[in-house]
């Protein structure tokens, strides 16, 4: 994560985060995966840029409230399975970065999932994505 902040165009950014958010979800490729949930580990890390999230009068419409990183979590594994966790991840950084919901000033996300439960000795098997915004 250290080098990451190193990134130019990360500079006057604050990070917004949700860390080891745990839920079932239903996601996998093998037979017994589609049979029902497993247990899923989320992390996430948005970058609003300091404009868009430094308040002056200490109001929560000053800032990107982070209730949203919750929804749409769960909107995208409320809509039914997913075979694979590189398209969880992209479908979450993508509806982050879209910039809908109230959300301006989003310049990056970086979003991990990980499966605690698969192999037997590791504390999980996971992917993880960073995606900045495309310039405007």
């Amino acid at each position: 994560m250290s080098e990451l902040l190193l990134d130019p165009r990360l500079a006057n950014t604050r990070r917004i985060f949700l860390r080891d958010f745990t839920l079932d979800a239903n996601i996998g490729i093998h037979l017994a995966e589609r049979r029902g949930v497993q247990r899923l580990v989320l992390n996430i890390d948005v970058f609003v840029a300091l404009a868009a999230s430094t308040p002056r009068n200490d109001r929560i419409d000053e800032v990107v409230d982070y209730d949203f990183l919750l929804e749409i979590v769960r909107r995208r594994v409320d809509r039914g399975h997913i075979n694979l966790q590189e398209t969880l991840v992209d479908d979450l950084a993508r509806e982050i970065l879209s910039g809908r919901e109230g959300r301006p000033g989003v310049v990056a996300v970086r979003v991990r999932s990980e499966k605690p439960d698969v192999y037997p000795g590791a504390a999980g098997v996971g992917v993880e994505v960073l995606r900045f915004r495309e310039a405007e």
